[in-house]
């Protein structure tokens, strides 16, 4: 066996590829657990709590680099997408009072809204496609645009590219599909109990 290995050439390449390829593997596995860098938990929990639309509206190219930011101190209440209910919710996290939600601008950042391209006044320009974080508009180069309304997220980045103005954000109406129950206030003190009161258990 070892005259076949030192006499063909191609089979000594290769088994000495074979044991560098062990022992490159065994150092790189040992240094992945030697120098493993843990996360850091709140940003998971922070990153978990954000609507994950990635829509850049709070200033940050995503919903996780905003988590980091607001683990170093920033504020809780620059997500539009999220509503009051994720500042509520970070608040709660992070042991704050929730601020009133900043929508910078927006026209109302608690009515859901998604994009409506005009079709007859698109010129196929591709713009608003690359702006799109959710890849929710459907085209293609001179050619006519759509909006995929359930990948929509509302976030506006579509409408300041387009050349001719042709993208309106329009609201969704409530109906029995996407109505929800909103979630009581916090500070309700509702305790639910099958105790009788005293006057009762007499």
């Amino acid at each position: 066996m070892l005259e076949l290995i030192t006499e063909n050439a191609v089979v000594t390449a290769l088994v000495a590829l074979g044991f560098l390829a062990l022992v490159f593997g065994a150092l790189l596995g040992f240094a992945s657990v030697r120098f493993k860098v843990e996360g850091d938990p709140i940003v998971d929990q922070l990153d978990a709590l954000l609507p994950q639309t990635q829509c850049g509206q709070c200033g940050y190219p995503g919903c996780r680099p905003y988590a980091e930011q607001i683990a170093q101190g920033d504020e809780i209440n620059k997500c539009p997408p999220g509503g009051q209910a994720t500042v509520e919710a970070i608040a709660q996290l992070m042991g704050v009072d929730a601020p009133e939600l900043d929508t910078g601008g927006a026209e109302s950042a608690e009515v859901t809204r998604v994009a409506y391209i005009r079709e007859d006044e698109c010129i196929g320009c591709t713009k608003c496609i690359q702006a799109c974080p959710m890849d929710a508009i459907l085209g293609a180069a001179k050619q006519m645009h759509t909006v995929i309304s359930d990948e929509c997220t509302g976030c506006d980045l579509c409408v300041e590219p387009c050349p001719v103005d042709c993208i309106d954000m329009i609201p969704i109406p409530t109906t029995v599909q996407n109505w929800t129950w909103e979630k009581p206030a916090s500070n309700s003190n509702i305790i639910a109990t099958d105790k009788q009161p005293a006057h009762q258990a007499a």
